[in-house]
């Protein structure tokens, strides 16, 4: 029997947690025209903060997209290093989106970390991203890991491919899969696991990728909501794959991780996700009953990102924060946390359980960025059309 992950994007579960290192000192506002030296904190990496010009309550909440001790690691250190409180509230990059838009801004939180970029765009589009030129922006070379209106920067990029259970695999004589086609072959029906496009910015990856890959550079036209014709790839191909990939497929997870967290269990016999994320179950949690596979015929990639919300109550600290995320010293936690993403700051060291394990080799394609700004989502209301004939992706 199949299975479909669902969510209430404004449930308390998505539960704040805090982290603070105890914001003393004077809480009466101070002009923000201040140039007092004093309060110019210079960081070794080449940016300046005014902690001057600070809101009064010194407190700032991030809406967190990448894997919460990740999270929890980097809150906790900006808390530390400007003497103010810092809080989190962690949740899929798809709830991340659709909670945004709902609060329309006036958001609750202050700043984005991780996360792929499709919701990124989408709030950016939405006119609820704050545009803002970081001082450290000058440290990401490749323009497809930064938004040209200064909306959204990269933090990392992480690998798509496939994971599977060794032993399950063994126990059913069944072998890996080594390419994109092979998910689809009778031999893994109800056998694959990979996230819903509804709540995680990781599904929404996957049918971007088969789109472009089953395209081969074939274009066509479709109407959006003003009935404007908008370019896009051809996406009969990739519809088709998408049903028979849907036969072969026993759950759809809330969370693009989902999949990592259950294989070495043995509750997913092969899955399709993040390497990174498979490589932290390897590490960390000593699953050595995994396999990974990169795609033969080549793979995309997420980009995980920063962003201010627009509305935000304290927009001096989320600049901050902005700097700070920017930083070697910030985006390096990620190899001390179990999240084994590559860096994509000229200046970060890269995470060497990445490097060991090869993810550095693997062959990535010519993945049209401008393409997904624009059509993901019409790629994901084709998707539902064509394998969600018992709705299995509404969420309530």
């Amino acid at each position: 029997m199949r299975k479909i992950s669902r969510f209430l994007p404004f449930l308390a579960v998505a539960a704040m947690m805090m982290t603070s290192c105890g914001g003393s000192g004077n809480d009466t506002p101070v002009d923000p025209g201040t140039d007092d030296p004093s309060t110019i904190y210079k960081d070794k990496s080449g940016y300046e903060i005014d902690t001057s010009k600070f809101e009064a309550d010194k407190s700032l909440t991030v809406y967190g997209g990448c894997e919460e001790p990740y999270l929890k690691a980097i809150t906790s250190a900006f808390a530390k290093k400007f003497n103010v409180t810092c809080n989190y509230i962690r949740l899929s990059s798809g709830e991340i989106e659709t909670k945004i838009k709902a609060e329309n801004g006036t958001p609750s939180a202050d700043v984005l970390f991780g996360g792929t970029t499709d919701p990124y765009n989408a709030l950016k589009n939405a006119n609820l991203l704050e545009a803002y030129e970081a001082q450290r922006g000058s440290h990401i070379k490749e323009s497809y890991f930064k938004d040209p209106d200064h909306c959204w920067y990269g933090i990392y990029k992480g690998i798509l491919g496939f994971m599977y259970n060794k032993n399950r695999l063994a126990e059913l004589n069944v072998s890996a899969p080594k390419d994109w086609d092979d998910l689809i072959k009778p031999q893994y029906k109800g056998l694959v696991t990979w996230s819903n496009p509804d709540t995680a910015g990781t599904a929404k990856l996957v049918i971007n990728t088969m789109v472009q890959q089953k395209a081969a550079g074939k274009k066509t036209t479709y109407k959006d909501a003003e009935n404007k014709d908008v370019e896009c790839y051809d996406s009969t191909n990739a519809m088709a794959y998408f049903k028979a990939l849907d036969g072969n497929t026993v759950e759809y997870t809330k969370s693009g991780s989902g999949a990592s967290k259950q294989v070495g269990k043995g509750e997913c016999v092969v899955g399709i996700g993040f390497l990174h994320d498979v490589l932290m179950q390897i590490n960390d949690n000593g699953y050595n009953n995994i396999g990974i596979v990169a795609p033969t015929s080549g793979t995309a990639f997420e980009v995980g990102a920063t962003a201010i919300l627009k509305g935000a109550k304290h927009p001096y600290l989320a600049k901050a924060f902005e700097e700070f995320a920017l930083s070697p010293e910030c985006v390096e936690l990620g190899a001390t946390n179990g999240s084994y993403q590559f860096l994509v700051l000229d200046d970060a060291k890269q995470p060497q359980v990445a490097l060991d394990a090869g993810l550095a080799e693997i062959k990535t394609m010519d993945y049209d960025f401008d393409d997904a700004k624009v059509n993901t989502g019409h790629y994901v209301e084709e998707f539902k059309k064509n394998v969600n004939s018992d709705d299995r992706f509404k969420t309530k």
